[in-house]
């Protein structure tokens, strides 16, 4: 990593006061004054600031977010405001979904920087269930209960989608559990019976389930971390 964006997310400054505190000799790496801001760090180096050393992260990071709408499920995006305005976190550029949601899908993001982790919740051989709110246009029947157990036909799809429970909440509203990730599976599955989303909500993944406001985030529990490594 550049060791003047390593500065900028450890000390919380921008790139060019980092680079004023570099001119001035004020940080160190393994004990020699370094004042390029491209030079290359590793997690084995000692950097220091005034002679006091920054702690680098090694432990890998793991947390949950309730996205608002209209924030897309990356760190860096030209067109659209992204999560990471709402995890104040050092290097929260290393952090990744896992799992993304849609621009206008709100509810549970999971946020880690440790790959495996999230392989175990993307990946469709460990079926990991995820839970929506889901909000429809016309009214919902007892017999889609059937449908989406059996499993749909999705318009450009060769086969049916899996087996996936379906509550009916009300005349609009119904919560979904599905174990697959397919691209926009919740809205194709509901275009699918005719019928259209006008909003979407993810409660839960696996065992995790949302518990905090919308546009806050925490780190998630060993219990909650280790119920994805137990998959």
């Amino acid at each position: 990593m550049r060791l003047d964006k390593f500065l900028s997310h450890h000390l919380g400054i921008s790139r060019n006061l980092v680079n004023k505190e570099l001119k001035a000799a004020n940080v160190t790496v393994n004990d020699q004054i370094i004042k390029s801001g491209s030079y290359q760090i590793t997690t084995e180096d000692v950097i220091k600031y005034q002679d006091n050393v920054i702690e680098q992260i090694t432990e890998k990071r793991y947390f949950m977010l309730n996205k608002p709408q209209g924030y897309v499920c990356s760190t860096d995006d030209s067109e659209h405001p992204t999560i990471a305005y709402f995890i104040d976190e050092p290097m929260a550029d290393k952090l990744h979904a896992a799992g993304r949601l849609d621009l206008d899908t709100t509810g549970l993001v999971l946020l880690t920087d440790d790959g495996q982790w999230s392989h175990r919740i993307t990946a469709p051989k460990h079926h990991c269930q995820k839970t929506y709110l889901v909000s429809v246009e016309s009214p919902l029947t007892e017999s889609l209960i059937t449908q989406f157990e059996q499993g749909l036909q999705l318009n450009g799809e060769k086969d049916l989608t899996k087996s996936a429970q379906l509550e009916i909440i009300s005349e609009y509203q119904a919560r979904l559990t599905i174990s697959e990730g397919k691209y926009h599976q919740v809205k194709r599955m509901f275009a699918a019976v005719g019928n259209h989303v006008v909003a979407l909500h993810r409660q839960k993944i696996g065992s995790i389930e949302l518990d905090i406001a919308e546009g806050e985030y925490r780190p998630l529990t060993e219990e909650e971390i280790n119920s994805i490594n137990e998959r």
